[in-house]
């Protein structure tokens, strides 16, 4: 279908295709919602029709930016938390060869990421290892203020200025922030960095188009444009003139729907390729932060197959019958290697001659599938021809598709975070942030 093929047919034993179906005008009517601004949070519905808005010029300028710090840096630093920094890595990881370190100096700068954690050890890591090597960062965040990459960029800010002094530092120091506002937006313009706006109307988590991926995927030699692209064509085959059975994005919404209130609460994203695992990660993120608020919600888990068949696979296959299963598979590997017969076939795979090892994985995944669906585990599938930029930039925007209209089907405003300020608080006040000394007490307390 389309872009890529979507498969619900086995998740008919649990929820049926008339159910499915009945869902059809309230599925139309959230996709309506996201384009015509209509429902909860409609002030952050920019990445709706973000792609079409991405223009050569804006690529252009992009990539001009991307290769002045390519010039200057062996490591850039990508300092962002959240969706700052899970779809650049989902793509990163995606794209990028998986033992790349051992190919020696790379033509392209290596991206590094912090800020994403408060980490001593890992920081401490991080400054020793990029120590030998010429050093940008790109700094990613609205506000400036957010503990967790503020702290980052406070340290490695001081890195750079040390090593180069500060008219050169602030080449290598590139801000995506706020367009006029926040302790970010004020530091870069005094100090003469580079600049790229996040849009006030497009959330962290639907943000990777969006100068806070494309800019530090471009420095790292991705192809954003055929990312962009892809994006562009599923935009296109996702409208509110597509109809239902032919709108992929509608029709996992609502199996996801229709499964949730047939009682699975549970989502687990799985892939047979390991370069996928970043993907679930901003997966989770994006309908997580997304879906689970005012006590509803499916529970956004993940595995990487066929390894966690090994860990896993044991409560997927008999566990609680919660589960629903969406599978992403990539039609056809980029490399071909072939299993050789052995003399003594100790191993007993000689039968196995001739084959390649991604027939194997395929045949894996096959027989995993009607495993899990005899053993009462829904099953979504979701088959791209292969894993490229294209593909992957078209995947990116289905899942935020499907995400906005699963969202308003659950009933709730798909677009805020309200529960994520509750940490937030609670760690100012044990930190001794002013303002929060009573509530610090109090918490102290407690502990």
């Amino acid at each position: 279908m389309g872009i890529f093929k979507i498969g619900i047919d086995r998740i008919y034993g649990r929820a049926s295709a008339a159910e499915v179906s009945a869902l059809k005008g309230e599925i139309e009517a959230a996709n309506r919602m996201l384009h015509d601004g209509s429902g909860a949070g409609n002030d952050f519905l920019g990445w709706v029709g973000l792609p079409q808005e991405v223009t050569p010029e804006c690529l252009k300028t992009i990539g001009d930016c991307a290769r002045s710090l390519a010039s200057l840096a062996d490591v850039i630093v990508v300092i962002g938390i959240g969706g700052s920094y899970l779809g650049t890595k989902a793509v990163l990881e995606a794209m990028s060869d998986s033992f790349a370190p051992l190919h020696g100096k790379q033509d392209k700068p290596v991206l590094l990421f912090a800020g994403q954690n408060l980490s001593e050890d890992y920081m401490a890591e991080l400054l020793a290892a990029v120590k030998p090597y010429r050093l940008a960062t790109i700094v990613i965040s609205k506000s400036g203020t957010t503990t967790e990459p503020a702290v980052a960029f406070r340290i490695i800010k001081k890195e750079i200025e040390e090593r180069y002094g500060k008219a050169e530092a602030a080449k290598r120091i590139v801000a995506v922030t706020d367009a006029k506002r926040g302790a970010l937006r004020t530091l870069a313009e005094r100090e003469g960095y580079a600049t790229f706006v996040i849009p006030d109307n497009v959330g962290g988590r639907y943000s990777v188009l969006t100068p806070v991926g494309l800019l530090p995927l471009a420095a790292a030699g991705v192809d954003v444009a055929e990312l962009v692209r892809g994006a562009q064509d599923m935009a296109a085959a996702t409208g509110v003139d597509v109809p239902f059975e032919e709108n992929p994005a509608a029709l996992y919404a609502a199996a996801r729907t229709a499964l949730y209130r047939k009682g699975c609460k549970i989502e687990i994203l799985g892939s047979y390729d390991p370069k996928l695992l970043y993907v679930a990660e901003w997966w989770k993120q994006l309908y997580g932060e997304s879906e689970g608020k005012d006590g509803k919600g499916i529970f956004p888990a993940s595995v990487t197959l066929t390894a966690d068949l090994h860990s896993m696979g044991q409560y997927i296959q008999q566990g609680e019958r919660t589960l629903m299963e969406t599978i992403v598979s990539i039609d056809r590997p980029k490399h071909e290697v072939r299993i050789e017969s052995d003399p003594d076939n100790l191993d007993g795979l000689n039968y196995l001659s001739g084959k390649r090892i991604g027939e194997v994985n395929r045949m894996a995944e096959m027989g995993t599938m009607l495993a899990h669906v005899d053993g009462g585990v829904p099953n979504i599938r979701i088959e791209l021809p292969e894993l490229n930029e294209y593909y992957l930039g078209a995947l990116l925007y289905f899942f935020e598709k499907a995400c906005g209209m699963s969202g308003y089907a659950l009933g709730v405003n798909p677009f805020d975070q309200p529960g994520v300020e509750a940490y937030k608080k609670n760690m100012f006040a044990l930190l001794g942030k002013p303002g929060f000394e009573e509530q610090g007490e109090e918490l102290r307390r407690r502990l």
